[in-house]
């Protein structure tokens, strides 16, 4: 089984582009979405399509994915539930790790989201001031969420 540990954070101030490279476009889409169980289409710019099954939630979750033909990504939107979530993923050096921060566009924006994959559920890496509050737990910011709300959670 594929397992995915990642912490996910609020992005608060712009700090992190000092240090960022400039980032991919990505179009992403769900097939279906639940608790505990997500299908999606993902496209890269320029560098085709995924699908991604993820089992589970929270901290540590199952996750599968697979190249399929762009062709057949392009098609298979039409059978998505709820909106296209778009976004540009950013990687930035965070010491022996690498924090992804997405900066959302359309509907989801101005939503800017960090996410740090870790190699154990006990890793604790040191993090930079410009993360804010953790939403690791807090499912109205998974991907999926946005896609079958429609638009990025209101914010305190």
């Amino acid at each position: 089984m594929g397992t995915e540990i990642e912490r996910k954070y609020l992005v608060t101030a712009d700090g992190w582009r000092a240090s960022a490279d400039e980032g991919v476009a990505i179009r992403q889409f769900y097939l279906a979405a639940r608790p505990g169980f997500s299908a999606r289409i993902r496209i890269l710019e320029a560098r085709g399509a995924t699908l991604t099954i993820k089992t589970g939630g929270g901290l540590c979750r199952g996750e599968y994915e697979y190249p399929i033909p762009l062709e057949d990504a392009r098609e298979l939107e039409a059978a998505r539930i709820g909106s296209v979530v778009a976004k540009r993923r950013h990687r930035v050096p965070l010491g022996a790790l690498t924090l992804e921060v997405d900066v959302f566009d359309g509907p989801h924006a101005p939503l800017v989201l960090g996410e740090i994959e870790l190699p154990s559920v006990e890793a604790r890496p040191a993090l930079p001031i410009f993360l804010g509050r953790e939403v690791t737990d807090d499912t109205r910011y998974t991907n999926a969420a946005l896609a079958v709300a429609g638009r990025a959670p209101e914010q305190p």
